[in-house]
């Protein structure tokens, strides 16, 4: 579906209330393991995502993904904020794009509790979402949430190893849990507040410092905070060697990464779901991490890092 979005969108010129611009993708690829016999040959697809690096990785691989199927694919990812590659896609002006269940969930369903499993979180969302015009495809265990991390040298300092052992040595040296985090995670009810009332911690307001969060980064490695705010799959945790702090009592949402599709082009061409699920099967926190350091660490383009990923997992073949 080519039709126009009237949203501003990363890197497209607006003119009056339409789009002027959207790339097609053109990828020299064929199937690999997914795709074959082109069962999308003669499908005309728009794929969209968010503005951020993993945003735009998974808009990558899953245009590469129906081209390598035989769809003509229209590129029109990186749209600024939360809610408009969703509603491009709810309104028909775009045909696909990854999405966080999590933040289908609280978001844009307007529920205030996580569901606490995984499966049964997108499961409610995949029913609550039908109603919309919107099918999801099964999830990737890809998931996107908040956890706090620390230096190695922290870590073997401080011996801990889970948010329960941070709650412990908060009560039994108080002064040494200090926290450097993001001004909306230190006031949002999934934020920090939640996470102290489910792990029993009553940090001082002394003890969190808000700041932005490249410098809560390189903050946390240097040592210089403690305990750093991060997302489980940016890739600066595995760049600056972070240990990251389990959530033991399972408190933080599920965000995992799901392909939400225009419920009209998913029945007008159904073989998307086997192009898209096995791709999606590959997705985890290891894989994202790894790509999001090649383009935030290393300085790579996002769409090279996603067709690269692709060939080397064989999901696709270049010509």
């Amino acid at each position: 579906m080519r039709r126009r979005l009237c949203l501003a969108a990363a890197g497209l010129l607006v003119a009056g209330c339409g789009l002027t611009s959207g790339s097609p993708m053109a990828d020299d690829v064929r199937p690999g393991s997914v795709g074959r016999g082109e069962p999308l040959k003669g499908a005309r697809l728009t794929v969209t995502s968010k503005s951020f690096t993993e945003g735009l990785i998974l808009g990558a691989i899953m245009g590469i993904a129906l081209e390598a199927a035989g769809a003509e694919v229209l590129d029109r990812t990186g749209i600024q904020g939360s809610v408009g590659s969703r509603e491009a896609v709810r309104k028909g002006d775009a045909d696909a794009g990854y999405e966080y269940t999590g933040t289908a969930w609280i978001t844009y369903l307007g529920h205030s509790e996580p569901i606490t499993d995984p499966h049964e979180q997108w499961e409610a969302v995949r029913k609550a979402d039908a109603a919309n015009g919107l099918a999801w495809l099964r999830p990737s265990s890809l998931n996107n949430t908040y956890a706090l991390a620390m230096s190695r040298q922290n870590a073997k300092k401080y011996g801990t190893k889970t948010l329960s052992d941070v709650a412990e040595l908060a009560k039994s040296d108080p002064g040494v849990v200090k926290l450097c985090v993001e001004v909306e995670f230190a006031n949002r009810a999934d934020g920090l507040p939640g996470m102290q009332q489910a792990y029993g911690m009553k940090l001082p307001a002394r003890n969190v410092t808000q700041m932005d969060t490249g410098i809560i980064y390189t903050q946390t490695s240097k040592g210089s905070c403690p305990y750093g705010e991060v997302f489980t799959t940016d890739g600066r945790i595995n760049s600056m060697n972070l240990a990251v702090m389990a959530d033991d009592r399972g408190f933080f949402p599920h965000y995992d990464a799901a392909p939400m599709i225009n419920a009209r082009t998913l029945k007008e061409w159904p073989a998307i779901a086997d192009v898209l699920d096995p791709v999606t099967e590959r997705l985890n926190n290891t894989v994202a991490r790894t790509l999001n350091a090649k383009v935030d660490v290393e300085g790579e383009d996002p769409h090279q890092v996603a067709l690269e990923w692709m060939v080397e997992e064989g999901l696709v073949r270049e010509r």
